[in-house]
Parts: C-alpha cells; sequence; structure tokens
C-alpha cells in the first residue's frame, strides 16, 4: 500500500539533485488558504528552536511519472495548500534576495541558485509545483515565478494582484520586511538566516501506489479540514487516465465529469451512490466487472473505478453519459415543475425512501429500447417500486444489506421478451421477497411513527391525496421557506394525543388522570389512528382536543381538523379523544393502506 515513507525537510524534497515535480490534480479545491494560516506559518518558523526543524504536517503523492528521464512528478492528494503556500514563501525569500544579489558574496549567491532550484527545473526551465486549474491557480503561479525573473513558460494572466496567491507573495514579502527591520542582523543575514529556517522545515511524505490506497490513509490520518471522498479519487483517476489515452485529454474528460456532476446534484450521498449503482446495474451488461468485486460498496468503490479504468477509457465516458443522464431524471425529479405521469411517479419514489431501487429504474430507462418500455411501462414499474419499498422500509423485509444483489439479480435475469414479460418478471421477483399483507398490517397497527417517521408520513399524504378531487387538491408536499435559506415542508404530521411530555391538564383530565394519561400516551401517542397533517402543527401543539378541532385563523378560516382534509373526518366529528377512538381510527385507516400499497402482478389482473 504505501511504497515510501519518510520525514525529510523541505530542502531535501525539492532538491536540485532531484528532478521531482509536484502535480495538484484538477480535482483539487483551488488554493483557499487566507491570512491566519499565512501567518501562522511565519510565525512557526519564527519561533522554531535553532537548528530543530518546524514540523509542518504530511503530505500524501501518488507517483504519475511517465518519463523518469524527464522529470519524478508526485500527484499531491494531500498537502496541497501547505505545499503551495511553501512555495508562495520561498519565492518571497527568492525575490528579496535578488533584489540585493550585488551585495552577495559567492557563498550567499550560491544559497540564492539553490532557492532558484528549490523552485525551478532547467532545460526546459518549468516550475516544480504545479497548481490546479480553479480560478487561474497555475497561470497565476507561472505570472508570478515571472515577474520574480524566473523564465518558465505558460500565458499570461490578467489581473493577478486580486487573487489569493497574489495575495499570499505580497503578504510574505511584507512580512519578510517587517522582520529584517526588526532583526539586529544585516538584511543579507537576516533573509538567509530565515531561508534557513524554512529549509529545514519538517514534512512526512508518503508516497501510495494508488488513489485507493490514499483514500484509506486518508480515513486514519485526516485530522484537518475536510478528508477527499473516494468521488474526488475516481475523479482524478479519471483525469490521470485520460491524459494518458489517445484520442482523449485531460480537458473532455473534465468536461464530462462536470456535466455528470451538474445531472448529479451536489449532493455526495446521491454522487457515491450513483457510482456504485452504475456498476451494480452494467458490470455485466457492458462488461465492466471487476474480478473479486461482486457489488460496488462504499470501501472497493476506489478499486473498482480503477480497474475499470485500464479498459477503453472512451467508451466508459460515453455509457457514464448515458447513465447520469437517466440517474438525474430520478435525483432531481423532486426540483422538476415536469406534470406527467413519469415525473409523478419519480418524485412519490424519491419521498419513498427508496434510493436502493433507483438502480433498477436506472437500468430500465438506459435499456427501454431493448423491450420497447414506454413511459407508461415505467411509470408502473417505478409505482411498484414505490409501494414495495413503503412496506419494506415499514417491515424490514427483506433487509437493506440483502437489496443491492436482489436488485442485480434481478436485471440478470431479466427475461427476453415485451415489455408485459420485464415487468411480470421484476413484479412476480418483489412480491416473492416482500413482506406479507399480515406482516404489513401488524406493523401499521403498531407505533408506526416511532418507527419509521419517513414512512408514516407517505402513508398519510397517500390516503389524502387518494380522497382528493379536483376541487379539493392540496400540494401536501409543498415545502416553504425558512430562516438561513431552508426550505421546510408546510405540512407536517400533527400528534392529536401530544407526544411530548409536558402533557397539558386538559388532556390529563380527559385521560382519567395523570398515570392513566402517561401510560395511554406511552401505549397510543405514535399510532396511526393518534397521527394526522397539519399546515397549522405548531398553532395546535398541546391545545385541547376541542381547540384543535376548531381552531380558526383570524379571518374565521377552520386551520384545525375541519380543515376539509378528507383525513380529518372522523376526528372533525368527534367529541373526544380517547384510547378507544384511536385505537378505532386506527383500525379505519390500516385496511385503506393495505389496499393503497397492495403489491399484485401484471399476470394476476
Amino acid at each position: 500500500m504505501i511504497k515510501s515513507v519518510g520525514q525529510n525537510p523541505l530542502h531535501e524534497l525539492l532538491s536540485s539533485d532531484t528532478n521531482i515535480v509536484y502535480h495538484i490534480p484538477a480535482y483539487q479545491r483551488e488554493y483557499s488558504w487566507g491570512r491566519s494560516h499565512w501567518d501562522a506559518l511565519f510565525d512557526d518558523l519564527l519561533e522554531e528552536e535553532r537548528g530543530s526543524g518546524h514540523f509542518l504536517g504530511t503530505i500524501i503523492c501518488v507517483n504519475r511519472t511517465q518519463d523518469a528521464a524527464h522529470e519524478s512528478v508526485l500527484e499531491l492528494v494531500d498537502g496541497q495548500q501547505r505545499m503551495t503556500t511553501l512555495s508562495l514563501l520561498l519565492l518571497a525569500l527568492y525575490k528579496s534576495l535578488n533584489m540585493i544579489v550585488d551585495e552577495l558574496d559567492e557563498e550567499q549567491r550560491a544559497d540564492l541558485v539553490g532557492l532558484r532550484k528549490m523552485l525551478t527545473l532547467r532545460n526546459p526551465t518549468r516550475a516544480r509545483l504545479r497548481p490546479q486549474t480553479q480560478n487561474s491557480n497555475s497561470d497565476d503561479y507561472l505570472t508570478l515565478l515571472r515577474e520574480a525573473g524566473l523564465d518558465v513558460g505558460g500565458p499570461s494572466t490578467t489581473y493577478v494582484g486580486v487573487r489569493r496567491l497574489a495575495k499570499a507573495l505580497s503578504h510574505f514579502q511584507q512580512r519578510l520586511d517587517n522582520y529584517v527591520e526588526s532583526s539586529d542582523e544585516q538584511r543579507t543575514a537576516c533573509l538567509l538566516s530565515f531561508y534557513s529556517r524554512v529549509k529545514r522545515s519538517i514534512l512526512v511524505k508518503l508516497e501510495v501506489e494508488s488513489n485507493a490506497d490514499a483514500f484509506m490513509l486518508f480515513e486514519s490520518l485526516n485530522n484537518r479540514g475536510l478528508p477527499l471522498t473516494p468521488i474526488d479519487l475516481i475523479k482524478t483517476s479519471i483525469l490521470s487516465v485520460a491524459d494518458r489515452t489517445d484520442g482523449t485529454s485531460t480537458e473532455s474528460a473534465y468536461e464530462s465529469w462536470s456535466r455528470w456532476l451538474d445531472v448529479l446534484g451536489d449532493d455526495y450521498t446521491d454522487q457515491e451512490r450513483f457510482f456504485r449503482q452504475f456498476y451494480n446495474g452494467f458490470k455485466n451488461e457492458w462488461n465492466l466487472g471487476v474480478k473479486g468485486v461482486s457489488v460496488a460498496t462504499r470501501s472497493n468503490l476506489i478499486r473498482t473505478y480503477e480497474e475499470i479504468l485500464k479498459s477503453d477509457l472512451p467508451t466508459f465516458l460515453d455509457r457514464m453519459d448515458t447513465a447520469t443522464s437517466a440517474y438525474g431524471k430520478i435525483v432531481n425529479s423532486t426540483a422538476s415543475d415536469d406534470s406527467s405521469h413519469l415525473s409523478d411517479a419519480l418524485r412519490d419514489l424519491a419521498r419513498a425512501q427508496a434510493a436502493p431501487s433507483y438502480m433498477l429504474v436506472m437500468y430500465y430507462l438506459v435499456e427501454r429500447a431493448r423491450w420497447g418500455l414506454t413511459d407508461s411501462d415505467i411509470t408502473d414499474l417505478v409505482r411498484f417500486f414505490t409501494k414495495f419499498s413503503i412496506r419494506r422500509n415499514l417491515t424490514n423485509t427483506p433487509p437493506t444489506y440483502d437489496l443491492d444483489r436482489l436488485f442485480i439479480d434481478i436485471i440478470e435475469t431479466t427475461p427476453s421478451g415485451d415489455a408485459g414479460a420485464v415487468k411480470a418478471h421484476v413484479f412476480d421477483r418483489l412480491i416473492s421477497v416482500s413482506a406479507s399483507d399480515d406482516e404489513f398490517t401488524s406493523q401499521l397497527r403498531g407505533p408506526i411513527y416511532e418507527e419509521n417517521s419517513a414512512v408514516t408520513r407517505f402513508v398519510l399524504i397517500a390516503l389524502a391525496r387518494s380522497r382528493m378531487t379536483r376541487e379539493t387538491v392540496k400540494d401536501l408536499w409543498e415545502r416553504v421557506p425558512q430562516g438561513g435559506g431552508k426550505r421546510v415542508y408546510l405540512w407536517t404530521i400533527e400528534h392529536v394525543l401530544p407526544q411530548g411530555s409536558a402533557l397539558p391538564s386538559t388532556w390529563i383530565a380527559d385521560l382519567g388522570g395523570v398515570e392513566n394519561a402517561r401510560e395511554i400516551q406511552e401505549r397510543s401517542a405514535h399510532k396511526l389512528g393518534n397521527l394526522t397533517l397539519s399546515g397549522y402543527n405548531s398553532t395546535l401543539s398541546n391545545k385541547s382536543f376541542a381547540d384543535k378541532r376548531d381552531r380558526t385563523d383570524n379571518q374565521g378560516r377552520p386551520v384545525g381538523y375541519k380543515n376539509g382534509i378528507s383525513l380529518n373526518e372522523t376526528l372533525a366529528r368527534s367529541d373526544a379523544w380517547t384510547e378507544a377512538d384511536i385505537d378505532a381510527r386506527t383500525e379505519e385507516l390500516v385496511p385503506q393502506i393495505l389496499e393503497l400499497f397492495t403489491l399484485d402482478s401484471p399476470a394476476a389482473r
């Protein structure tokens, strides 16, 4: 895993006896250290005990050398902020010493040459640090080297002074000027003394063989900032392979990557799940299978993709375009204004905590032409996956750890034939492993809110929607703005008998005293019969049952249980609310939910 590890002073890592360069890959975040980081580094170097070498931490590198005779390329996958900052500090020292070059003796000029060699290689002259491209970091760095008299190539940039690298360099030059002015030493001796402190500062360099090894080290070593993720490392693997593959380029691969993430969104959970499900869904269909990897998991994801990328990269990029386009329809469904039946079904799927089934939806969307699947057919599949997921999430049957293998097997055993055969295959297979109606009913009769509040919300909304007419339709999934830019559901779950420990005296009296009320609350507060939906949950809160039932807003409109939602009909006509009422309403609602979420196959219709 680890090829080499060493505790090295900086002058060895940038030794003139080597042709090592440090490349910061395109996936890395742009340079982001600011004044507090710059000052902390400078002050730490000043406070170093003479000759001890200030410890600067760890860098992790992957060797990407292709032509060792020309240069040895170490890709910095951790430590890029430190190495960039140290290079800018060295450049500030070089500029300061070069301004007084005529005052230097022969030995001091040799020090200046050594400093130049820490910053550049010769024949041709090129930078030893290769920053990432974001926010013009690479171009700005080359511009700053040229402005200091180091003849490196590269494009010219404008407004370099307003960006972070130039500001860091300027800050270090100011700190050096202040340091020299406050010192009793002559300017030259003072600058060279500080240069010695920088040269002997210590870094631990860990060189690993692959990005997978780098990620494992991050898990154990990262104790600062945000760690890189498997997705970051897959990205750099793609870019690295593209750079070595005829017919592709790092730039085109980066454009593809950006396009995928635009479709998948910036939620890391969605991104990581997609990469697992892409492999699991298409490993046999598209010959992606990696030896020893029957199912892609979080722990083997990097190794899996590093192996995949050893094959045909252009074909892989095309297939990723196709798959991300399909996956984007799923993960972006709740933000879409599309009112088609398929989009409505995909929105329900997302709300039903049905993410494991996204693999199946993606697969059948991509391969729809193979079986002649229409939008109507895929809508049928998606609605079935939603029902299956609601039942599964409440009963844990089948268990979560079985789902990936189950869905992979469904894909791999899909029969040849028409759309009807595909649907019958999928439905029959899921019915065979799903919880029975008796198991589902048993869970619905229990403390459902306590078991799974998200499922509870979904089934309550499904019940309410099933009774709506064109005249009474309401968007029960509507979100409204909250502080901090967040959006929250307008309609939330309301406990008729309050669930909190501070039960109001009116409820205690209605339920036969403190002890009796507490026992009833413990047994029944989270049952289906005690739950409803309200757009005014906070105003109902712990009020008495009668107050909740009859509450109106300041214009006299009902906002309590007489708000016209069919789900509240029993509550609206009740005079009191007891344990018997809760149980009776539970028994009223359970068969309705069972009917809405019954699983049946086309063959049984």
